[in-house]
C-alpha cells in the first residue's frame, strides 16, 4: 500500500487505510508499506489489528519518516529507488491512498512497469474516488493526446468500496497468479506462494 505520511488518526483516509489493511489481512495478505506515519501506519495497524503481518520498507531520511510501532518487519533503505525495486519485488498488487508527490512517484513507478510489461500485470487499486477525480482527468487528457493507449486505463481500479478494491485482488492477483496460502507460517500470518 502507497499513501501519505501527513494524514493523522483522525483523518477519514487514516480510517479507510486501516480498513483495507486488515481487509488484505482477512483474503490472505502480508501488508507492505513504506514503515512509516500516516497511510502507512493505518495500514499496518489495520493488519496488526486483523490479526496478520505487517511488514515495512522505510526511507530513511532527515526529517518527517521514521517506522511505525505496528510492523512485525522493518527494513530500512537510504534510497527510494531501491525501496521501490523492493516494493515492487515483494508484491503481487498496489493499493494507493491518496498522497503527495512521493505516491505519485510510487503510483507512475507501478503503471510504467505493467504497462511496458516489466512485471506482470498486477491490479492497482486506487482508492478515495474524490481524491483521484484530477488525476483521472488528466488520464483522460493523455488518451486524447495519444500519449497512452485508452486500454491503459484498464490498469487502475478507482474506487472508496473495501469490498470492491478486495474482490479486485482476489480477481487479478489471488486468481490470476493461482495463489494458495502458505503452510509454513502460522495460520494468522497468512502469505501468498505461486
Amino acid at each position: 500500500m502507497f499513501g501519505s505520511a501527513r494524514f493523522k488518526e483522525d483523518h477519514p483516509y487514516y480510517e479507510l487505510a486501516r480498513r483495507v489493511g486488515g481487509a488484505l489481512t482477512e483474503i490472505g495478505f502480508t501488508v507492505i508499506t513504506g514503515g512509516g506515519p500516516g497511510i502507512m501506519e493505518a495500514a499496518n495497524r489495520g493488519a496488526r489489528e486483523a490479526g496478520g503481518r505487517s511488514v515495512g520498507a522505510n526511507i530513511i531520511l532527515p526529517m518527517e519518516q521514521k517506522h511505525n510501532d505496528y510492523l512485525d518487519r522493518v527494513v530500512s533503505f537510504n534510497y527510494f529507488f531501491v525501496r521501490k525495486v523492493m516494493l515492487v519485488k515483494y508484491s503481487f498488487g498496489f493499493i494507493v491512498m491518496p498522497g503527495g508527490v512521493g505516491t505519485m512517484d510510487e503510483l507512475f513507478e507501478a503503471v510504467t512497469l505493467i504497462q511496458t510489461k516489466k512485471i506482470d500485470g498486477f491490479p492497482i487499486v486506487l482508492m478515495g474516488r474524490d481524491y483521484w477525480k484530477n488525476l483521472l482527468e488528466l488520464f483522460d487528457d493523455f488518451v486524447k493526446e495519444r500519449t497512452i493507449d485508452a486500454n491503459d486505463l484498464n490498469l487502475v481500479l478507482v474506487t472508496d468500496s473495501v469490498e470492491e478494491a478486495m474482490a479486485h485482488i482476489q480477481q487479478h492477483a489471488v486468481e490470476k497468479f493461482g495463489l494458495r496460502k502458505s503452510r509454513s507460517i502460522p495460520r494468522k500470518w497468512f502469505l501468498w506462494e505461486r
